[in-house]
């Protein structure tokens, strides 16, 4: 249910509503992009290049609301990101903040929200809100200043009812839409931007809600903020809140000026609605090349192009002229004395996400399932090699290769999920700056160690003192570490595929094919393998394990009964193949790989969330 907004004058007076120390005036000029678009044909891949802005240009002082409208596809967004910095490959055009390009300092101090709330579903509002705080205020602040200022934000904003409930999401009951969008725009707030933009911040919401929204970035825009945002079709009442209005058909600019005058303009240069309606309404017919209600197709695309040329004759020279007049005189964002890049250290960003991550992840920290899944096979496996000895030696090595198998498999699919089920979230929190990928990174990954070697660690007791194996303090923990450390390049594995493909359905393919073919080539199953294809034994996690394990149970000199004589246990076909030495070396190979998996998943996301310039 929504939470009624305090009164308006009461909220202006708030701290978040007050003015803002450092004012913004943006500029865009010219603002041009193009991107590549590969088409399939019939015989070859072709790349074609499509224009999606085409020579944009407009300004917006501080304490304006600035609304883009067109219908999909126009532009909006893409130049919306653009504006915050964000827009991945080469912008053309000039785009300033007082009269300077994009900087670190200009980010601290711009508020981006996206049209989808991406939001932890298993976090309260207070929690998200004040792991907010924490991460993205300075550390001139102290913890309890940041959580008051957190508390202030949700009080402010209408969200005290629900403050205590989770946020929720498509298959989790949580907060209503509005409430979730409010959050959204909370966390923006915290850092009291001098620059706010914001992606469709009504969409999906009914028109009481919108109103509310909108009333709020309007109060906000009152404080000195320069607020741009991007709306679909608005209704008559939000419309005449708008500061300034620009109107975008495929790329081109059909309109840009003060929402008031946007009717008179368009009925001096000959369209007029032919009934009372919503300006929106009417401007998105334009701007679809619909004029009346019987125009054809060939109709449409002439009125799109007098709209562009009327726009071009009328109003694009006054306001380049409009612009080359103003002086520069707000305080400038980049004058300000120079910060630190990041608002916390590293080791601050790392202990806030681990517990954020433990907080957000603690419904599946102890998954019933996930025990009951272990401990079931642990206990049958007890119970099918139940005391084995020596002179079931065949029996044993299948248990320790069923090791490889099993732990193998079981952590890589775990990992693999993570950074894909985070992409978005961590593309957004990057590009505002919010903290480092090594810390982000660590934290993600320390996190998930509890349950990743606490279940291996029950499996390995249960099965290893059931099963029969080498009754020795010493031995156990040999193979304890072994299996351990073979979870730990497993899910480093998974981790890099993951991170590499971020499509689950491909990476979970890719990850069954690794590791079956490292399980093919672990030494057990195939003990002569042709040496044009030996080559996989050496990077097979499964080798390495086997083998460890295979010598945390024999020695060289050790012997078994087979049949009525004495044999070396190092002499058996399915150990000698793989051999009771070179211990270190597997020891070595696997700390090796596990750290070279994990650099490569640190090296595959770094390209997520910052901007390709």
């Amino acid at each position: 249910m929504e939470t009624p907004m305090a009164d308006v004058e009461a909220q202006f007076s708030s701290s978040i509503f007050n003015k803002v120390d450092r004012s913004v005036k943006l500029k865009f000029q010219e603002v041009v992009y193009t991107v590549d678009i590969k088409n399939q044909g019939c015989f070859k891949n072709e790349s074609i290049k499509k224009q999606i802005l085409k020579g944009v240009t407009g300004m917006v002082y501080p304490g304006e609301m600035l609304a883009m409208l067109g219908p999909s596809g126009s532009g909006k967004t893409t130049l919306l990101t653009a504006l915050g910095g964000r827009l991945g490959g080469k912008v053309g055009g000039t785009i300033t903040y007082n009269g300077k390009p994009f900087s670190s300092i200009m980010k601290r101090n711009t508020g981006f929200v996206t049209q989808d709330d991406v939001l932890y579903p298993h976090l309260t509002v207070t929690e998200t809100l004040v792991f907010t705080a924490l991460l993205r205020l300075p550390t001139t602040l102290t913890t309890q200043e940041k959580i008051t200022k957190a508390e202030d934000v949700i009080e402010q904003l209408g969200l005290t009812s629900c403050k205590t409930s989770i946020i929720g999401g498509p298959l989790l009951r949580g907060v209503s839409g509005g409430e979730r969008k409010r959050v959204s725009i909370g966390q923006e707030m915290l850092i009291n931007p001098s620059l706010l933009l914001l992606d469709e911040p009504t969409s999906g919401l009914d028109s009481t809600t919108a109103q509310k929204i909108v009333s709020m970035l309007w109060d906000l825009a009152r404080g000195g903020r320069t607020v741009v945002m991007t709306i679909h079709q608005p209704s008559s009442r939000l419309f005449y809140m708008f500061h300034k209005v620009l109107l975008l058909s495929e790329g081109n600019t059909l309109f840009f000026g003060k929402g008031s005058e946007v009717m008179d303009y368009f009925r001096r240069v000959g369209y007029s609605p032919s009934v009372a309606m919503n300006p929106s309404d009417f401007l998105l017919d334009l701007a679809n090349g619909i004029s009346s209600d019987d125009s054809s197709q060939e109709d449409q695309n002439e009125v799109k192009e007098k709209l562009v040329t009327a726009y071009k004759s009328n109003l694009a020279e006054n306001l380049k002229a409009e612009m080359l007049e103003v002086e520069e005189h707000f305080n400038d964002v980049s004058d300000q004395k120079k910060s630190d890049r990041w608002s916390t250290s590293w080791l601050q960003q790392f202990s806030i996400l681990l517990r954020r991550g433990l907080k957000e992840r603690r419904h599946e920290s102890f998954d019933v399932l996930k025990i009951a899944q272990v401990v079931i096979i642990s206990l049958l496996c007890g119970l099918l090699w139940w005391q084995s000895d020596t002179a079931h030696i065949q029996d044993q090595s299948g248990l320790l290769f069923f090791y490889t198998g099993f732990w193998g498999f079981f952590p890589l699919f775990q990992a693999i999920f993570t950074f894909p089920q985070e992409r978005e979230m961590l593309a957004k929190e990057r590009s505002s700056g919010m903290y480092r990928l090594s810390s982000y990174f660590m934290s993600r990954t320390v996190g998930d160690l509890p349950m990743e070697l606490v279940l291996p660690t029950v499996f390995c007791i249960i099965t290893y003192w059931m099963g029969g194996l080498k009754p020795d303090v010493t031995s156990f923990f040999y193979a304890l570490f072994t299996l351990l450390l073979s979870v730990l390049v497993s899910q480093g594995l998974g981790l890099a595929l993951g991170a590499l493909v971020m499509d689950l359905k491909s990476a979970t393919v890719l990850g069954s094919v690794i590791m079956l073919s490292f399980t093919l080539a672990g030494g057990y199953y195939v003990q002569n393998v042709p040496a044009f294809i030996s080559w996989i034994k050496y990077v097979s996690i499964s080798l390495y394990t086997y083998k460890l394990l295979i010598g945390s149970q024999y020695e060289k000199d050790q012997t078994y009964q087979c049949g009525n004589q004495t044999c070396l246990v190092a002499e058996y076909p399915a150990i000698k193949s793989i051999g009771l030495d070179g211990q270190l070396i597997s020891l070595v190979a696997l700390v090796i790989m596990m750290v070279l998996y994990r650099v490569i998943a640190y090296l595959a996301l770094m390209r997520i969330g910052v901007p390709k310039k």
